[in-house]
């Protein structure tokens, strides 16, 4: 995603571009690709045997968007996912810790945009 969102050609980046300049192996991206498309986050410029974009600006492309394509949910521990069961839960007391830290998670996700990561300008 940063590799696209730095393209300035407009006429996209290659799918062996993105995986030489991140040393990411080509079987690899295609499954990385094909998420990010079956989200709407990227699509080819012309078809098959083109460049990938972007859908939207990087400034609308938040770090959530990203996670989500790939993972339905973000927990920090296990007992936060939505399908955990746990015998303790009405009595744990660590519980709104987790709860308190997986949201702040969520909110900074949410909060940071793909143009702020490709920038290296993190408002932190």
């Amino acid at each position: 995603m940063v590799e696209l969102a730095n393209d300035s050609t407009g006429e996209g980046v290659f799918q062996k571009d993105i995986s030489t300049n991140q040393e990411i192996s080509l079987k690899y991206l295609d499954q990385i690709i094909n998420s990010l498309k079956v989200a709407g986050l990227i699509s080819n410029v012309k078809g098959k045997k083109s460049g990938y974009v972007l859908t939207r600006k990087p400034s609308e492309i938040t770090i959530y968007d990203i996670h989500r394509a790939f993972e339905n949910d973000i927990c920090v521990i296990d007992c936060m996912s939505s399908n955990f069961q746990c015998d303790r839960m009405n009595e744990c007391t660590v519980q709104p810790f987790w709860k308190g830290l997986n949201q702040l998670v969520i909110d900074y996700f949410k909060n940071t945009t793909l143009e702020e990561v490709a920038s290296g300008k993190l408002n932190i």
